[in-house]
């Protein structure tokens, strides 16, 4: 028997790594290489897995890691964060599908199997789409924030519906007697799980850490993991609700990331064989013979869970490409809904063709997750094309001068010369502060609504997706200087992009990316400067680390403008503001400011040689809100003022001790 076992799980583990390496390189998410290799060894396949109920044992556990890690992952202060999107967002995705689904199959199933089914179909895989925003960087974006939040709230709708499933098993004429002592038990359980974490779990950890024993902490954490599963399933509830509950006992305790630290390998490794013996569950030949409903039931999946979706997320006010893009990611069927189906098949409440039907159109569903993620920007383009839409979706976000009475300009049509910043994250407020201490006019357009009505009494801010023309009109962006855009939606950046350079050629474009490789398609569509954050952190850090070691900042400089001409041509001094000449490639038009006590203070032009003896040109100054375009050699230079100089790069280095105070020449 252990030989059998062991034979098992060593073609599991060899067919997976194979299968999923070809997945990866399809760029498919590893979980449905997962499916494919419990396809590839289940029964009606190849039949390489003889026994699969010691499959099914270790799925258990897998779904019950599983759980833990989710339930350890809602921590207090996620839930707070994320409040209005997730209990809002959440509730709506939620209950609309259900709603959704139970009136699509009442009339053939009646209301228990339309319950059933309607709460199968709502959930969304955690796992596939948090795992593919990730790879595409687009977690902080409004839409991987939106998903985040409703997928939190469906792993929480989780432990109800596990509850719900057993009662609707007999029937929706129960008596009372029978409801609450179900309720009862489950909040018995619920109280005396959340009273041992509350005064218990917290000694028996801390004596478990004074240990410094890595293998006691992981003991103790399976230990809790399997035994609190283990009494709930005693009470007749489900192993995977205990876990939840244990995980969420352990989110609170101060040593929770070791905790989870410590039986991640081991969740990855069973969540693992879960999916494998969802696969291995599949008829083959059942799903060959009944290919058209089979396709057919899976793209009603998709198209009810886009429809849903879609005004759950307008309701938090968000925009209809945000929404579009959202209801895209969460339209898959996820891997809890397969705890539920089988839990519906074991309760009978579904028969053994409608659990084959639905799980084949779940796994198909999820293959195509990656298909409709990558798509959905462009579909959300198609649609948002229509002169309707972009005039319903600029109207949202109107907001008159009457409606805000504090004296703060929010209408950009009235600005000049102005900047218009994309995005009210931290970059974002960075931007705003430097900005106002200038006295540079600015203009913010924010898509989270709840970020708009925090800063609306302190800032120049409007809720609207800039990537309509509409939206760019009302900021301003015919008479504007400047755009910078600090979003994390790559393909919304470039819509913007291109929508405000035919407003106006000679618009200044900045534009933020994750990755160096987003450069040229944002060159393309008209940017004039691209900051790859992957790529300036790095010089950053690089910079720090040669300034560890005294080398001198003027070497630094040099370095850093070398790295930059030769991996995207950008030749802006480190730590220095300003802004690039790019008719003149081998010269620079920087600004420094005269400190207080530096060599220039109080000189003149001529006295200070800067022509003749550094090889810089003086081609303005500012004073005030005064500016000599065209100051002459006795133009004197007083503290405070802003001299822009003309030279190159290594000049500029070379020069930039003069406007410092406390420095002395370098040759000296």
């Amino acid at each position: 028997m252990e030989e059998l076992i062991l034979h098992e799980i060593v073609v599991l583990f060899i067919l997976s790594i194979i299968v999923v390496l070809i997945c990866l390189r399809f760029r498919l998410p590893s979980i449905v290489g997962f499916l494919l290799t419990g396809v590839l060894c289940g029964p009606s396949a190849l039949g390489l897995i003889p026994s699969p109920e010691a499959v099914d044992t270790m799925a258990e556990v897998g779904v019950a890691f599983l759980m833990f890690s989710i339930g350890m992952e809602l921590s207090g202060k996620e839930l707070v964060r994320l409040k209005k999107p997730l209990f809002l967002g959440g509730s709506s995705q939620v209950l609309l599908t259900v709603a959704f689904v139970f009136a699509l199959t009442f009339w053939w199933c009646g209301p228990r199997l339309g319950i059933v089914y309607g709460c199968m179909v709502t959930l969304s895989s955690t796992a596939i789409v948090l795992s593919i925003l990730q790879q595409k960087a687009l977690t902080e974006s409004p839409q991987g924030q939106i998903c985040l939040a409703v997928l939190i709230f469906q792993d929480l709708a989780i432990v109800p519906m596990v509850l719900i499933f057993p009662l609707l098993a007999g029937g929706l004429e129960l008596d009372m007697n029978s409801m609450f002592l179900a309720a009862g038990k489950g909040l018995l359980v619920i109280s005396g799980i959340l009273l041992f974490g509350k005064f218990i779990l917290p000694r028996l950890m801390f004596s478990v850490v004074r240990t410094r024993s890595r293998e006691l902490m992981l003991m103790t954490t399976l230990g809790l993991c399997l035994a609190v599963a283990l009494i709930t399933s005693w009470l007749g509830l489900s192993l995977a609700l205990g876990a939840f509950l244990a995980g969420l006992m352990m989110a609170e305790s101060e040593y929770s990331l070791n905790t989870l630290e410590s039986i991640m390998p081991f969740k990855e490794v069973f969540s693992s064989i879960f999916f494998i013996s969802v696969g291995m569950l599949l008829n083959v030949g059942f799903f060959l013979s009944h290919l058209p409903v089979i396709a057919l039931c899976a793209a009603g999946i998709i198209a009810a869970k886009i429809l849903m979706a879609i005004p759950s997320v307008r309701v938090l006010k968000y925009s209809l490409r945000t929404a579009l893009i959202a209801s895209f990611c969460l339209a898959q069927v996820g891997e809890f809904s397969f705890v539920l189906a089988k839990s519906a098949l074991g309760l009978e409440l579904i028969s053994n063709d409608a659990y084959q039907i639905f799980l084949a159109a779940s796994i198909l569903t999820m293959v195509l997750t990656p298909l409709l993620i990558g798509i959905a920007p462009k579909v959300a383009g198609l649609i948002l094309r229509s002169p309707n839409v972009q005039t319903a979706e600029a109207a949202t976000g109107e907001e008159t001068a009457e409606e805000e009475g504090n004296g703060i300009i929010r209408d950009g049509r009235q600005l000049k010369d102005h900047l218009i910043i994309i995005g009210f994250g931290i970059g974002g407020q960075i931007m705003a502060h430097g900005a106002k201490s200038c006295g540079i006019p600015y203009i913010i357009s924010e898509m989270n609504p709840d970020t708009v009505a925090r800063y609306r009494d302190t800032e120049p801010i409007r809720h609207g997706d800039a990537s309509f023309p509409l939206v760019l009109a009302h900021l301003g962006a015919a008479t504007a200087r400047t755009l910078a855009i600090l979003t994390s939606d790559p393909a919304g950046s470039r819509a913007i992009i291109a929508n405000a350079r035919a407003m106006n050629p000679s618009l200044h474009i900045i534009v933020r990316t994750r990755f160096l490789g987003n450069l040229d398609s944002y060159k393309e569509v008209g940017a004039n400067e691209v900051i790859p954050e992957e790529f300036e952190t790095s010089l950053e850090v690089f910079a720090r680390v040669l300034n560890h070691y005294l080398v001198p900042r003027q070497t630094i400089d040099e370095y850093v403008s070398a790295i930059r001409r030769e991996n995207y041509g950008m030749q802006r001094r480190l730590g220095m503001g300003g802004s690039i000449m790019e008719s003149l490639p081998d010269l620079q038009l920087l600004a420094y400011e005269v400190e207080e006590g530096c060599p220039l203070a109080g000189r003149t032009i001529a006295e200070a040689a800067l022509r003749k003896e550094h090889g810089v040109t003086a081609a303005g100054v500012r004073r005030g809100e005064e500016i000599n375009n065209n100051p002459n050699a006795q133009t004197q230079l007083l503290a405070g003022d802003v001299v822009y100089l003309l030279a190159t790069q290594e000049a500029l280095n070379k020069a930039a001790w003069l406007f410092r105070a406390g420095e002395g020449s370098p040759r000296a």
